[in-house]
Order: C-alpha cells, then structure tokens, then sequence
C-alpha cells in the first residue's frame, strides 16, 4: 500500500507518494529529480521537527491509514541557505475562494414552501 505526501515550501506543493519502508533520504532524491536542489541540501519537517534522512516514513506515523490520497499528510521542506543555515519553514496558506453571487447560491427549501 502507498503514503501519499504533501510537502510544501512557501508557495510550492509537491505530492509524492512512496511506501511505508521508504527511507526519508528516497524522499529527499524524489525531491531533488523535481527541484534540482541537492539532498544534502534539503530539510523535510514533520510536527516541527526535522526528519531523519535514515529513518522510514512509518516511523514518522506516516501510513496508509494517515496519509491517503484524498488526504496527504503534510511535511515541511526547507532548503539550505548560502551561509550554510537552513531556512526558516514557510508554508504560505491556500487561498480562500470568493463567496458565490446570491444568484449562484442555494434556494432553501424553506423559502421556496413560502
């Protein structure tokens, strides 16, 4: 069975999917295929804390049963700045889509027995 992923930077989401066993440091090289940025120079976080690159996704409670494909779990990723630090995590929030013209909402059944 697969863990299906969201991992986000900023304003970036990447979905990936992989198997439990699947070590930290595969996601990291599946990152690197899409974002060019070395494995080294990456930082995946889970519950504020960074992950290990030697430890599998299950052992971050990440399984079939809590990332799923309609619902991904999320993690961090954070990319190594010049100085050599890594950047604080940024996961910009998702828009909010505008609320519906009256003439595009729902009649209430109420309203149409008056």
């Amino acid at each position: 069975m697969e863990v299906f992923l969201m991992v986000r930077r900023q304003t970036t989401t990447i979905f990936l999917d992989c198997k439990e066993v699947t070590p930290i440091i595969e996601l990291k090289k599946m990152i690197e295929g899409i974002t060019k940025i070395l494995a080294k120079d990456q930082m995946l976080i889970k519950d504020d804390q960074p992950m290990d690159d030697h430890k599998t996704v299950a052992e971050y409670n990440l399984t079939v049963t809590t990332a799923k494909a309609q619902a991904p779990a999320t993690i961090g990723l954070c990319f190594r700045q010049s100085d050599g630090m890594f950047e604080p995590l940024e996961m910009t929030p998702y828009s909010q889509p505008p609320e519906l013209p009256d003439e595009l909402k729902p009649v209430d059944s109420r309203e149409q027995n008056d």
